[in-house]
C-alpha cells in the first residue's frame, strides 16, 4: 500500500499503513524526530487530537496515544485551556539531534579507539588458526580427527552427569578446576609424558591460550626480555607481546632452540617459550642436550620456561618423549597441555602444572579471568580419561594420523614433486612443505585458497617479517581429513601451484 505524507506546521508525518509498526508509534516517531532535528520548534502549539485526526486520517486514539507517550517523556507540555506545545525546556544539546548524530557517528568512525599501549599491541595481531572456522577444509591446521572421536561413549558419560547431576556439580567449583580431572590428569601425564607433578599443581583452563595468558601476566611486566622460537605459534606471540614483553627470536636448527645463541642475544631474559617435544611449525625435535642446557641457563638466569606440550601424544614410532618438565630439578618449567588436539577443540579446557611456588598465583589468576571452566564437562572428562576411554583414542589415533600423514606424504610425492618437497615426520598432525625457489609461498597460499584449500605460508611463524626469508614453505594440516580428501587437496594444491608458475613465466616474459 503506498505511504501517505501529510504536515504539521512544517513537520512531515509519513505513515506507512502496511507496516507492522503501530499506527501511533510511527505518529509517534514522525512527532520527536521533527522536535528533535528543529522542524518542530520550542513553545510550538500542536494540533488539537481530533485536528490532527482529521489531517491524519487515523483514529483519534492512536492520535491520544503518540501525545500522551511525547508528554510523558518530556518533549511536550500541556496547558489547561491552551492546548499541547513543544516543551521549552528542552535542552539546546538535543536540538537537531537528528542531523547532529550523523556527524557524531562519522567522527567516531575516523577516530580510532582509545587502547592501552598493550590493548593495541593485541588489537593488531591475528590470531586465527583458519579463514573459515565453521567450514574445515583440506589442510587447515589444528584440527584434530572429529569424524573418528567416539561421541557415543562421549554422549552416555555426558549424560550420567547431566541426568543425575551432584550438587556440587551445579556450583561454581573451585577455580583450580574439578579435582578427580585433576588427578586423572596427574596420573596420566606421570606415566604417558615422565611429567613430575601432585594433583595439587594442576590448575584447570579454557585452553592453552588462557594459561598463555595468564603466565605472561604473572610472570612479565612490561618491557621484559622473553625469548621465543625463531619460528613459532602466532597466538603464543601475541599473548606475550600482550603482556608488554620484549621478544627475541632465537634460532631452531635440527636439535631444536640454540640455547647458545639465544643466551648470546639475551642473556638476561625473563621467560622463555618453547615447543621442545615437536616445535611448532617446523616439527623438529630438542636434543637432550639441548634440554639440559636450557634447563641450566633457566637456573642460572632465575628464568622461567613455558614448555607448551601441543600434540605431544601422537608419535608414531616408539614412545612419546618424555617431557621438558620431568628433567627440571629446580622448579624452573611451567608445563602447558590441551584436549583440543586429543579431544575437540569446543571443548575449551587444557591445564598448566606449576611449581609449587606458582600454584597458588595461577589460581587466583584463574579465578579473576573466569574463575572456572564448565564441571559438569570436566566430570565426564575425568570419568573419560579414568575408565581408559582417553588412552584407547589416543592409541586409534595414532593408528589414524600415520595412515594419513602417510597419503599425504605419497600424494604429494606423485603429483607435487619437487615443487613442494614433504617428508614423512614420526610426530604431529601436520607437515611443513619446502616450496621450490621458483615459487613465493604467499602466491600459492592466496591461489590455493581461491580454489578451496587452505596452505598456510611460513612467514606467518616468523617473528621477524623483515629481510630475506630463511625458508618458504606451506603449512599442511592433515588430521582432520580422510584419504580422498587428502588426495583431492593435493590435486587441488598442484593446480594452484601450476597457476602461480605460468604467471611468474608470464611475468617474466
Amino acid at each position: 500500500m503506498a505511504k501517505r505524507s501529510n504536515s504539521i506546521s512544517s513537520a512531515n508525518i509519513t505513515l506507512d499503513l502496511s507496516s507492522d509498526v503501530p499506527l501511533y508509534w510511527q505518529v509517534y516517531g514522525g512527532l520527536r524526530g521533527a522536535i528533535l532535528s528543529g522542524r518542530l520548534v520550542a513553545g510550538t502549539r500542536l494540533p488539537s487530537t481530533r485536528d490532527l485526526t482529521v489531517e491524519l486520517g487515523v483514529s483519534r486514539n492512536t492520535v491520544k496515544n503518540a501525545y500522551e507517550q511525547l508528554l510523558s517523556e518530556g518533549y511536550l507540555e500541556s496547558h489547561v485551556g491552551s492546548g499541547t506545545y513543544i516543551t521549552r525546556n528542552l535542552p539546546d544539546d538535543l536540538l537537531n539531534a537528528g542531523a547532529a548524530s550523523n556527524a557524531i557517528a562519522k567522527r567516531r568512525a575516523r577516530r580510532k579507539p582509545a587502547l592501552s599501549k598493550s590493548g593495541k599491541t593485541i588489537s593488531e595481531i591475528s590470531v586465527s588458526a583458519s579463514p573459515n572456522p565453521d567450514q574445515s577444509r583440506p589442510f587447515a591446521l589444528g584440527v584434530p580427527a572429529l569424524d573418528a572421536f567416539p561421541y557415543e561413549i562421549w554422549r552416555r558419560l555426558l549424560a550420567r552427569r547431566c541426568s543425575y547431576p551432584q550438587r556440587s556439580l551445579l556450583g561454581y567449583g573451585s577455580a583450580m578446576g574439578y579435582r578427580p580431572l585433576r588427578e586423572a590428569i596427574a596420573a596420566y601425564l606421570g606415566a604417558a609424558r615422565a611429567v613430575r607433578c601432585e594433583p595439587e599443581q594442576v590448575t584447570i583452563v579454557a585452553g592453552v591460550q588462557q594459561a598463555l595468558d595468564m603466565a605472561a601476566r604473572l610472570l612479565l611486566d612490561a618491557g621484559d626480555v622473553a625469548w621465543i622460537e625463531e619460528y613459532n605459534y602466532p597466538a603464543a606471540r601475541a599473548a606475550l607481546l600482550g603482556a608488554g614483553a620484549r621478544l627475541v627470536a632465537v634460532p631452531v636448527d635440527d636439535e631444536g632452540l640454540d640455547v647458545q645463541k639465544g643466551a648470546a642475544l639475551a642473556p638476561r631474559a625473563r621467560l622463555v617459550y618453547i615447543t621442545p617435544s615437536h616445535q611448532y611449525p617446523l616439527g623438529v625435535t630438542m636434543s637432550l642436550a639441548r634440554r639440559l642446557a636450557l634447563l641450566d641457563w633457566a637456573k642460572q638466569s632465575d628464568a622461567w620456561i613455558l614448555e607448551d606440550d601441543y600434540d605431544s601424544e601422537y608419535r608414531y614410532s616408539g614412545r612419546p618423549l618424555a617431557a621438558l618438565q620431568g628433567l627440571d630439578q629446580h622448579g624452573r618449567v611451567i608445563y602447558l597441555g590441551t584436549f583440543s588436539k586429543s579431544v575437540f577443540p569446543s571443548l575449551r579446557l587444557g591445564y598448566v602444572i606449576a611449581p609449587p611456588d606458582l600454584v597458588d598465583a595461577f589460581s587466583k589468576a584463574r579465578s579473576l579471568m573466569s574463575w572456572c571452566s564448565s564441571t559438569v564437562e570436566q566430570a565426564a572428562l575425568a570419568e573419560f580419561i579414568a575408565e581408559g576411554h582417553f588412552a584407547r583414542h589416543i592409541r586409534r589415533m595414532r593408528s589414524l594420523y600415520a595412515e594419513r600423514q602417510s597419503a599425504l606424504v605419497e600424494a604429494a610425492r606423485r603429483e607435487l614433486g619437487e615443487s613442494l618437497r614433504i617428508q614423512s615426520h614420526p610426530a604431529g598432525v601436520h607437515l611443513v612443505g619446502r616450496l621450490s625457489e621458483r615459487l613465493d609461498e604467499a602466491s600459492v597460499s592466496q591461489q590455493a585458497a581461491k580454489l578451496g584449500v587452505e596452505a598456510q605460508p611460513l612467514f606467518p611463524f616468523r617473528l621477524k617479517r623483515d629481510g630475506p626469508s630463511f625458508l618458504s614453505g606451506l603449512v599442511l594440516g592433515y588430521g582432520a581429513y580422510d584419504s580422498r580428501e587428502i588426495r583431492q587437496g593435493v590435486s587441488i594444491l598442484a593446480r594452484a601451484i601450476d597457476s602461480v608458475l605460468k604467471s611468474s613465466i608470464k611475468g617474466l616474459a
